[in-house]
C-alpha cells in the first residue's frame, strides 16, 4: 500500500466526528507537507499558481543549506585552529565536530517552534502554517555557537508567540521572526551573544574536538574593529568563511550560492538584495572618506551583512512589496547597518537592528509609493 493510499485510509479518523478529530490540524499539516493539497476554492476570485507556500519555504531551506553546511565545518575549523591541532585533523573530524555542535540547536529550534505552532493551531482549530520551516533553521544560523541551548529555546518560544502568532500567524507578522529571536537573545543575554568568548566552541558534549581553556578568547572582525584593534582575518578568509562569527553568516561564497538559488527560482527579490548592497556600499564610502579604517567592501563581507541581505531583508512577509518600495527599503537597511556599525560600538553588527527597523517602515514605504502612483495616474487622466 502506497503512502498516499494509507493517508486516504486513515484520513476519516481526523475529520469531523472522527475519533482523532482533535488532531485534525496535525494530520493536515503532515499531509500537505508530503503532497500538494487537492482542495479547490468554492467561491470568489483566486490566483492559480504551480507552487504553494510550503514549496516556497522548502526551496528557501534548500538555499540555506550551503551556508549551514559550511557553518558546521567552520565551527569545527575554528575549534581545531584555536587548539593548534588543525593540521593533524581530517576534514571529516572537523565537520563532524561542527555538525554535532550545531545539530542540537536546530533540533531544539524546530521542536519548540513547531510544537507551539501545532498547539496554537489545535487551540484555534486552524490549519498548521508552514512559515516556521524557514525561521526554525535560520535561528540557529544567526547565533554564536556558544549560545546555550536553553536560551535558544526561550528565544524561539518568545519569537513564535509574540512576533508571529499574536499577529495572526504566517503572512501576518510585522517583524522577521528569526531576527526577533536574535534580538531577544541579544538584549536579554548580551554576554552570550557578543564579546570574545562565544564564537568558538570550547567544549563538546560528545567528547570530540578540543577542550579549550576557560580564558580562551577570539573576537570577530567587527568586534575587533569596534574595540579599536586591527583585524586579524583577511578579506579572502571572510569571503570564504574561515573567520569567527555566527554559524551561518561567515561564508559569502556559500551565501552567494543560496542567493543564486533564490533568484533563479524567483522566490527572492533582486531589487531588495541589490539595494541593500548599494545602500551599505555608499554609506561605507562616506565613512571611509572621513578616515574610517574599514573599507566599503569589507563592510559587505564581514559579519551578517551578506546573510541579512540575501535571506532576511528579502523575507516577502516583512519587506516592502512594491517594486519602488523594495529599492527604498533595501537602501535604508544597507545604509543603516553601516551607520550603526560605525557610530555605535555597542552594536558592532548593525544588520539585525537595521532589518528590524526596515520591517517597521516597510508598510509605510509601500503606502507612500502606492499613493504617489495613484496621484500620478489621476493627474495623467485629468490632463
Amino acid at each position: 500500500m502506497s503512502l498516499r493510499q494509507y493517508l486516504n485510509k486513515i484520513k476519516p479518523n481526523f475529520e469531523k466526528d472522527g475519533k482523532l478529530h482533535a488532531f485534525r490540524s496535525v494530520f493536515d499539516g503532515f499531509e500537505t507537507f508530503l503532497y500538494v493539497p487537492n482542495d479547490t476554492a468554492k467561491s470568489g476570485v483566486h490566483i492559480h499558481d504551480a507552487i504553494d507556500s510550503k514549496r516556497i519555504m522548502s526551496m528557501v531551506v534548500i538555499a540555506l543549506l550551503p551556508a549551514l553546511l559550511f557553518g558546521m565545518y567552520n565551527v569545527g575549523y575554528q575549534n581545531y585552529l584555536a587548539a593548534g591541532t588543525l593540521a593533524s585533523a581530517s576534514f571529516c573530524e572537523v565537520f563532524v565536530y561542527g555538525f554535532l555542535e550545531v545539530l542540537p540547536k536546530i533540533l531544539v529550534s524546530y521542536i519548540i517552534g513547531l510544537g507551539i505552532e501545532f498547539a496554537w493551531a489545535q487551540w484555534k482549530g486552524e490549519e498548521i502554517q508552514e512559515g516556521y520551516l524557514v525561521s526554525g533553521i535560520i535561528i540557529p544560523m544567526i547565533v554564536p555557537v556558544g549560545c546555550p541551548i536553553w536560551m535558544i529555546a526561550i528565544a524561539v518560544a518568545f519569537a513564535v508567540v509574540f512576533a508571529k502568532e499574536i499577529f495572526g500567524g504566517t503572512g501576518m507578522n510585522i517583524f522577521n521572526v528569526a531576527l526577533v529571536a536574535r534580538a531577544f537573545l541579544f538584549f536579554s543575554y548580551p554576554t552570550k551573544m557578543s564579546g570574545d568568548t562565544v564564537w568558538v566552541a570550547q567544549d563538546s558534549i560528545f567528547g570530540l574536538g578540543n577542550t579549550l581553556p576557560d580564558t580562551f578568547a577570539q573576537a570577530t572582525p567587527l568586534g575587533q574593529l569596534a574595540a579599536g584593534a586591527d583585524v586579524t582575518a583577511s578579506v579572502s578568509d571572510a569571503i570564504l568563511g574561515f573567520i569567527p562569527g555566527s554559524v551561518g553568516e561567515t561564508s559569502v561564497v556559500a551565501i552567494a550560492i543560496g542567493a543564486v538559488i533564490l533568484l533563479w527560482t524567483g522566490i527572492a527579490s533582486w531589487r531588495t538584495m541589490l539595494s541593500v548592497v548599494i545602500g551599505g556600499s555608499l554609506m561605507a564610502v562616506v565613512f571611509e572618506q572621513t578616515g574610517q579604517s574599514i573599507t566599503w567592501y569589507e563592510h559587505l563581507v564581514y559579519g551578517g551583512f551578506a546573510f541579512g541581505a540575501v535571506f532576511m531583508a528579502t523575507d516577502p512577509v516583512t519587506s516592502a512589496r512594491t517594486d519602488c518600495g523594495k529599492w527604498i527599503y533595501g537602501f535604508i537597511i544597507g545604509a543603516l547597518a553601516v551607520i550603526i556599525r560605525v557610530m555605535n560600538p555597542g552594536f558592532p553588527e548593525g544588520m539585525m537592528l537595521a532589518i528590524l527597523f526596515g520591517n517597521m517602515m516597510a508598510p509605510l514605504i509601500d503606502h507612500y509609493v502606492v499613493e504617489a502612483n495613484v496621484k500620478k495616474r489621476a493627474k495623467r487622466i485629468k490632463n
